[in-house]
């Protein structure tokens, strides 16, 4: 099962996309979602468990796209220092590096690190680019992981699964999630009924969003199956450094913001990469992402915010 945008004649609930849109909440009840401003945000969070993502921070990039990757994240976690209610914990969605250089994550985690948040990650592409392939990340990061450094946990009365889809990449580019993890997330849903609140979050999108520049997952469509059962399914990524969003049926789709630098929308360019703009439209481009976990209602309401608000 390929969720190909050009293809509008596939059966879905709902398919809504915001390239390069400005801060937007998004809260989902049973599947229908509601539009409010972000402004509106400190409201529906109320009494909400809640939680920050943050994806693409590629610290030790220093092109022309942005020259201070470090500053932009900074700004960032000051954005998240300010939120009304302190989340409960940060989502990374990978890329925390550019070059998988240790020098690169001891500046990440001491730039993370002064938030003060528990953060759970998934590695990007440009975290497993050492000689041993994401050794250097599992080594850093995986402990308590299974695999290539898949898990999960519970919180907020919902269940959180961390993938990895950025190894051994097939059809130009397009993520892969393969057989052994696919056979864990069925292990790890099996334990969970179909009333508890699923957010899987991972790098690469699981849906096609641009399948010859490699956004998407080719085997994405085994994980979805498995959770169709499941009342309320929220899937976070990175990678495309853009919003995009989609509902079908039960599953939530969106994907994020980077703290870095922008790339260009598919169709407008020959090729993704790093987009440059003028640096006064730069921090437009940038952003974060709070999601609110309802208790009870099996909601969650989803803020975008950029660096420029």
């Amino acid at each position: 099962m390929t969720h190909d945008l050009r293809s509008p004649g596939r059966r879905r609930a709902l398919q809504c996309m915001a390239w390069g849109a400005s801060g937007a909440l998004w809260t989902f009840m049973g599947g229908v979602p509601m539009s409010q401003s972000v402004g509106d945000a400190r409201a529906a969070a109320a009494k909400g468990f809640s939680f920050v993502q943050i994806s693409d921070t590629h610290i030790g990039f220093d092109k022309a796209a942005n020259s201070d990757v470090a500053g932009t994240l900074n700004e960032t976690l000051t954005k998240i220092a300010g939120l009304s209610e302190r989340p409960a914990f940060l989502l990374h969605t990978g890329d925390i590096t550019h070059l998988s250089k240790q020098s690169e994550f001891d500046e990440a985690d001491q730039l993370i690190g002064a938030s003060r948040l528990a953060v759970h990650r998934v590695p990007g592409e440009h975290d497993v680019l050492d000689e041993t392939t994401g050794q250097l990340y599992l080594a850093r990061y995986g402990k308590g992981t299974r695999g290539d450094g898949w898990y999960s946990f519970d919180a907020g009365g919902a269940h959180f699964i961390g993938l990895v889809n950025v190894l051994r990449l097939e059809g130009g580019g397009l993520g892969r999630l393969g057989a052994e993890q696919l056979a864990w997330l069925a292990a790890d849903l099996a334990a969970r009924s179909a009333s508890t609140p699923i957010v899987i979050f991972a790098h690469m999108p699981l849906w096609t969003i641009a399948g010859e520049w490699g956004w998407g997952t080719q085997d994405s469509a085994q994980a979805l199956q498995l959770l169709a059962r499941f009342g309320s399914v929220t899937i976070l990524n990175g990678h495309i450094h853009q919003i995009a969003q989609k509902v079908e049926g039960n599953l939530v789709f969106h994907t994020a913001r980077s703290t870095a630098f922008p790339q260009p929308e598919p169709g407008t360019a020959k090729a993704p990469g790093p987009k440059v703009v003028p640096a006064e439209q730069l921090r437009s481009f940038l952003g974060l992402t709070s999601v609110t976990v309802r208790g009870g209602a099996h909601g969650l309401a989803i803020a975008d915010t950029t660096l420029a608000r």
